[in-house]
């Protein structure tokens, strides 16, 4: 069990037989009555945001999840194909399970896959991934006008902004919690 004072950013509860990833808590202390902790949550199963607001010291079952290595595959019309890189055994999951995961994921990459007893319900991806951009706009001398960026579509499909001496076909180092350019590889 986990109370309400020990919650983190990324902590899985269970809530009314329900999986969720905690993104945002805040604590709050209103007046003379007792004091409550305001949750925005992720249900990893279905991929839906809810807000709940909570009394302080309400206890929540903590779940344990399975972390495996897999390799992705291929997309399937509205899934994602994954494969065990022990047994070879194959595993879909759809965008809504993915989450932003899918602007990054290019054919052979290895990622972890988070199972709850047994059912696939996620991926946790790295901080950075490299990506090699598909298409942007030549960059010219003295073009400042815009902050010095300019859109650039990756690989993947994801379209970012970069700096002007970045040029189709280099290779740049995306951070994948903000979507945003880090450096030229």
């Amino acid at each position: 069990m986990i109370s309400t004072g020990e919650l983190r950013k990324g902590v899985v509860i269970e809530v009314d037989g329900q999986i969720f990833s905690l993104l945002e808590y805040q604590h709050l202390k209103i007046g003379r009555g007792s004091a409550q902790v305001r949750m925005k949550l992720k249900n990893l199963r279905t991929g839906a945001i809810a807000e709940r607001t909570v009394q302080a010291g309400e206890k929540f079952q903590r779940v344990r999840l399975e972390n495996r290595s897999m390799q992705y595959l291929y997309k399937d019309n509205e899934t994602y194909v994954f494969m065990d890189q022990e047994n070879y055994e194959q595993v879909p999951l759809t965008a809504e399970q993915l989450g932003d995961a899918v602007h990054y994921l290019k054919d052979g990459v290895v990622l972890e896959v988070l199972f709850y007893e047994s059912e696939p319900i996620g991926v946790e991806m790295p901080i950075t991934v490299d990506l090699r951009i598909e298409r942007t706009e030549p960059g010219f001398k003295g073009d400042t006008a815009a902050g010095g960026t300019k859109p650039a579509t990756l690989e993947t499909g994801l379209s970012i902004q970069v700096p002007l001496f970045v040029n189709e076909g280099d290779v740049v180092r995306v951070d994948t919690r903000t979507g945003t350019y880090i450096t030229r590889v």
